[in-house]
């Protein structure tokens, strides 16, 4: 195996990748790609301070940054598409209207 990782599978409509027949909110493609990227550098640190944390608290001041960076990424609080849909992160697929499209993809997992 080469090592390379393949893009995962992403909505029609670009609003959610899906991992394991699940779906996960994509960061908000409106952002500015230096800012998308500081953003996950941060995202990235806030996890590495997670796994590093000493104590209770350092873990909470952890998680804390986790969460801001993913709510300004867009992956979680307010969506950030303008048309009234609901949001379906973390649903599996085969319960929201992306279950016929799924079902229709070839080797689906």
């Amino acid at each position: 195996m080469s090592g390379s990782k393949e893009a995962p599978l992403q909505t029609p409509d670009r609003r959610y990748i899906v991992v394991r027949g699940r779906l996960w909110r994509r960061s908000n493609p409106s952002l500015a790609e230096a800012e998308r990227q500081a953003l996950v550098n941060e995202l990235m640190a806030a996890r590495r301070a997670v796994r590093d944390a000493a104590d209770e608290t350092e873990t909470r001041a952890a998680r804390a940054r986790v969460q801001a960076a993913k709510v300004a990424l867009g992956e979680r609080g307010p969506v950030w598409w303008d048309d009234g849909a609901p949001d379906l992160n973390r649903h599996m697929v085969r319960n929201t209207p992306y279950a016929d499209w799924f079902a229709s993809l070839a080797g689906a997992p």
